[in-house]
């Protein structure tokens, strides 16, 4: 629901502060991130948890930018974006999706929430129970897929190796949505759900 508020920051299709935060009393922001993180960090940023083709280009065109003036709303830094990263060939995605959800990562920490929530969920899990984990874009699939994977090997302890495991996997690839979904919720689209079951 956050995501939808212009107030909260998180779009670049609406105007609104450059905040990004899901725990609004925490002191780092997108705000402070844009401008006054050095050039380097930027880059690392984008390229480590946005995955953006462009990482240098999209830093250099914010440290540019705001040595004029700071940066102030999210619809300022998508047209920063824009101009220095062009459009997508071939691709839906606009220029600035990937750098915002380096940004939305690195203030509220997803990564790390991703793992420990997972972690934990596994650790409270009932015998015989089920995790269901829904993942929205490939950084937070593959800690989902990597914890899994590990759960599901054999412990070495045991001589019988098939029979003694924590977890069972219970999809080998993830469950991905149908074209009726996707026409139905666009958000669906990069959405990947893998289950599991604790032995």
């Amino acid at each position: 629901m956050q995501l939808d508020q212009e107030k909260r920051g998180f779009s670049f299709s609406k105007e609104g502060p450059l905040d990004m935060r899901m725990d609004t009393t925490q002191d780092l922001t997108a705000k402070k991130v844009v401008n006054s993180w050095p050039e380097k960090k930027l880059a690392t940023l984008f390229r480590d948890f946005g995955e953006e083709p462009k990482f240098k280009q999209a830093a250099q065109a914010i440290v540019s930018a705001r040595k004029q003036k700071p940066i102030e709303s999210t619809k300022e830094l998508a047209e920063i974006l824009t101009k220095a990263l062009g459009a997508r060939p071939r691709k839906r995605l606009h220029p600035a999706t990937l750098i915002f959800q380096a940004l939305r990562i690195c203030v509220n920490r997803e990564l790390e929430s991703v793992q420990t929530g997972i972690q934990k969920a596994l650790e409270f899990l009932s015998p015989n129970g089920i995790l269901g984990a829904i993942s929205f874009h490939s950084l937070e699939d593959r800690i989902v897929k990597n914890i899994l994977r590990d759960a599901a090997r054999p412990i070495k302890k045991f001589k019988d190796e098939h029979k003694k495991r924590y977890m069972t996997l219970l999809t080998k690839k993830p469950l991905v949505c149908s074209k009726k979904e996707f026409k139905e919720n666009r958000r669906a689209r990069s959405a990947k759900m893998r289950f599991a079951q604790k032995n």
